[in-house]
């Protein structure tokens, strides 16, 4: 039987190969889940300078000074930049042009020939003799035994498939696999807006820890002053100094480790977003605070089932698979095809006369009944297995979602704690401070307040950007996170 021009086993796996090489390209991306961070990202244009190297690939330089980054910003850089992004925007335009070739197939095929030929025949050679034409009463000398020909000929060819339902529908998988590969693109934006948000949070998270560490290490450093005027006016003992001047330089190394930390997370946000690893960044908004809305789980359920594009990329692969089935069963149908050509034939300096030629072929297939039960068996093999993934997706959606929303509530009420906590223990290091001032007591009680202090602060800002990122997490569960993540954070 003949299927898009070709022998009908070749077809169908070609059409098989499509929908499974489409799947292929874009399973790796639809499940991920915003689990772990993009690869790598891809360097580019922008308001940065850049040198365009081999291949096309840009590579950037940093500016001069701190590039002013807002949470808006990063993220719409990370869309622009981000490599997992650039990989999904070319399977998709690789899919769109397969869904072209196969479309091809069903259309008319129209060609034009122009065709100028100048042959030197040697008749002789070819076994004819000149005694022979005595037999038609013609004389030995009537033709020459070299003989030259010289031809033009132009025509149009027209080839069309009239009946062909397996190519039909090797066609709607096409159109079903382009689909899959939108949702796999728009999957892999939700990613990123996740991965960069949750690293520009972090970062945000890094530099108050760094602003509370140098306001305790300020206030060590007053209560070393204090404890060696004491000392020195000989009402403080060198204990108190030793103690102050010991706290002072733990809490300069918690200050280092804070600015390393920071220094960190900002490469990490530079390689999501496409910027070269020396760029310095100037954070420009701050750890938000908003008290979330309550979204009820069978309303979030709902809208994932509707948003989630990793469910809806593996939906689109299930109607690439059924339409392959509609092809595999198709192929015990006849198909019905024409093809032919007009033009015009002469001698380039001579007459010149039309030609043409018209066919039309039925072509039914008798026995082939291997090849096409293996098909079925692994289309049907197909379609099991993205029902079973489908149906474990919903589940794992129920459960991301359940999870998230246990995140958001216990992150809000850890947050109103650290609040109350850091409140509490700056009250009671103002009290130890006042106490020591006055000579009352000494300085140990400051420094355990200290203490307290910077672990409430600490914990303050742990709990805010788990805070942040658990709502982060659950729009990326609803699918809406590339779109409604300022209302999630209450920006």
């Amino acid at each position: 039987m003949s299927v898009l021009g070709i022998d009908s086993g070749s077809a169908l796996v070609r059409g098989l190969t499509l929908g499974m090489l489409s799947l292929a390209c874009v399973g790796g991306w639809a499940q991920d889940g915003g689990s772990g961070l993009p690869a790598a990202p891809m360097p580019g244009g922008g308001a940065v300078a850049s040198t365009t190297m081999a291949y096309g690939v840009a590579v950037e330089h940093g500016q001069a000074g701190a590039l002013a980054l807002g949470l808006d910003d990063a993220i719409e850089r990370g869309l622009q930049k981000n490599l997992q992004v650039e990989l999904a925007k070319q399977n998709e335009a690789a899919v769109h042009g397969e869904l072209l070739t196969v479309g091809n197939a069903l259309l008319p095929g129209l060609t034009a020939d122009l065709r100028t030929e100048t042959q030197q025949i040697n008749l002789a050679a070819m076994g004819f003799k000149p005694a022979s034409l005595a037999a038609f009463g013609l004389p030995a000398g009537s033709f020459h035994e070299i003989v030259k020909v010289d031809t033009t000929s132009a025509s149009l060819r027209l080839e069309q498939q009239l009946f062909n339902v397996p190519a039909y529908y090797l066609y709607r998988a096409a159109q079903k696999a382009e689909r899959a590969a939108e949702m796999t693109t728009l999957n892999v934006r939700g990613n990123v807006v996740l991965a960069v948000g949750t690293q520009y949070l972090q970062a945000l998270a890094a530099e108050a820890a760094i602003a509370n560490a140098k306001s305790l290490e300020n206030a060590d450093a007053e209560v070393l002053r204090q404890a060696t005027a004491s000392h020195d006016a000989g009402v403080g003992t060198n204990l108190d100094v030793l103690r102050a001047r010991v706290q002072l330089q733990t809490q300069q190394q918690v200050v280092i480790n804070a600015e390393n930390a920071l220094a960190k997370d900002k490469i990490a946000l530079n390689r999501l977003i496409g910027l070269p690893a020396e760029q310095e960044l100037e954070l420009t908004d701050t750890a938000p605070y908003a008290a979330y809305a309550t979204l009820s789980h069978e309303d979030a359920l709902k809208l994932a089932f509707e948003r989630r594009k990793d469910l809806l990329d593996l939906e689109a692969q299930m109607e690439v698979a059924r339409q392959t089935a509609k092809a595999v069963r198709s192929e015990r149908l006849p198909s019905l095809s024409f093809k032919g050509f007009y033009g015009v034939l002469g001698e380039t300096q001579g007459l010149y006369h039309g030609v043409f030629s018209a066919q039309g072929t039925l072509s039914v297939p008798i026995f082939q009944e291997a090849q096409q039960r293996g098909e079925r068996e692994v289309a049907a093999a197909q379609m099991i297995a993205l029902k079973q993934h489908i149906a474990s997706l919903r589940v794992t959606i129920d459960a991301q979602i359940r999870s998230a929303m246990l995140d958001v509530n216990a992150a809000d009420e850890l947050v109103k704690v650290a609040q109350s906590n850091v409140e509490l223990s700056t009250q009671e290091l103002q009290d130890a401070m006042d106490r020591f001032s006055a000579g009352v007591d000494d300085n140990l009680a400051v420094v355990q307040a200290q203490a307290g202090l910077a672990a409430a602060q600490s914990r303050l800002v742990e709990t805010l950007y788990e805070y942040n990122q658990s709502k982060l997490t659950l729009a990326r569960d609803t699918g809406v996170v590339e779109t409604q993540y300022k209302v999630y954070l209450g920006r």
